[in-house]
């Protein structure tokens, strides 16, 4: 029988850490950012783009740049870590249990930065705090071949 992945909890709060409501709360306070599940586990994404996502009740997954995310692991390696999944992603990893809320605000605002289009970036350093997701395209149909003439 296949293991099934343990259901995150949320409403847990445990004394003197972050938990995945505290990540929520920060993340949707970001313009026009949405909640959709990333592999069954909640995701939080702006412009249709993945910033950051929950790997478990006690970490999550935030997108940086490679030398930033360097640096995170060699000044905190105990609130920061890489697995070998993640190597070769711009994402690092966050312990919940360690981080302080003022860095996760951070990190959380520059992971969103990365990934908003630049109408959303427009709209909110235009002030508007209203900005609403983006609707998604709708693929337009694939077109029918015609049959080939012959001469």
């Amino acid at each position: 029988m296949a293991a099934r992945k343990k259901a995150v909890k949320t409403s847990v709060k445990r004394k003197g850490r972050l938990t995945v409501d505290d990540v929520r709360e920060l993340a949707l306070a970001l313009p026009a950012t949405e909640e959709r599940p990333s592999y069954g586990t909640p995701g939080f994404r702006v412009s249709d783009k993945l910033f950051a996502r929950v790997l478990d009740e006690d970490s999550i997954v935030i997108k940086v740049d490679f030398d930033h995310r360097e640096a995170l692991l060699q000044s905190q390696p105990d609130v920061f870590r890489v697995t070998p999944h993640y190597q070769d992603w711009p994402m690092v990893i966050v312990q919940l249990a360690t981080v302080k809320r003022p860095l996760l605000q951070s990190l959380l605002k520059e992971a969103w930065r990365r990934c908003a289009s630049a109408k959303v970036l427009k709209a909110q350093e235009a002030g508007s705090k209203d900005v609403a997701p983006a609707p998604r395209a709708k693929k337009a149909p694939a077109r029918k071949r015609s049959p080939a003439k012959k001469a």
